[in-house]
This record gives structure tokens, sequence and C-alpha cells, in this order.
């Protein structure tokens, strides 16, 4: 019979070894093999539950008025989006900001958006 290795919420197994280590480490102290990071891409979601995607795709489709900040918690740049949305230069400014939003790392959209 073999003893099953139990794990904490805060660990996660070695991909190489099998070894528990912290759920956040990049390197087994054991083996000393790098962890893949978990492939989140464009569904990353921001500790306060902000969604990439989401931002991204309201910076594309309604960047014109300024849905996209609104949801990212810049109320005035918001408001300043749907006050000039008439001259067309806030829709051509969304959907670069959604390109943006959509090659950004996880982290640095974390880093920025993150926070509330």
């Amino acid at each position: 019979m073999t003893d099953a290795v139990q794990k904490a919420v805060d660990e996660k197994f070695c991909s190489d070894c099998g070894s528990v280590i912290k759920a956040k480490a990049e390197i087994c102290p054991k083996c000393g093999i790098r962890q893949s990071a978990p492939p989140n891409g464009f569904f990353a979601i921001a500790p306060n539950g902000k969604s990439k995607l989401a931002a991204a795709l309201f910076a594309l489709f309604l960047g014109g008025i300024g849905i996209h900040k609104f949801y990212l918690g810049s109320i005035g740049w918001g408001i300043i989006y749907l006050l000039f949305c008439w001259t067309f230069i806030p829709t051509i400014i969304g959907f670069i900001e959604g390109i943006l939003l959509l090659v950004m790392s996880e982290s640095d959209f974390n880093r920025k958006y993150g926070n509330d």
C-alpha cells in the first residue's frame, strides 16, 4: 500500500519529479526543473475579476463610446470618449486599445488593471 501525498491549497505537484511544491514556484527546489505556466492567454482574469478578453472585445466593438474604459474603471476617460464619440476619434483609439489589450501579457494586464 502506497502513502498518498496530500498537498495544501497553495501547493502543486512538480511537473517532472512529482514533489509537492508551492503553487507560485517557478522552479522545483527538489529537482531544479522550471515549471510551466498555466496556459491562460486571452482568458486571463485579474485579481479584481476583470477579464482581459472582455475588455479587449469591449474596446474593439464598443470603444467608440468608451465602454472598455468604464469596464476597466477609468470613468473619466469613459466620459471623454462619450463626449467625443461623434468625431470617430475614440472609435479609432478604442480599436487600437483593443488590439493592445489582446497582445498584452497577463502580468502587465494585472499590474495595470488588476487593482480597484
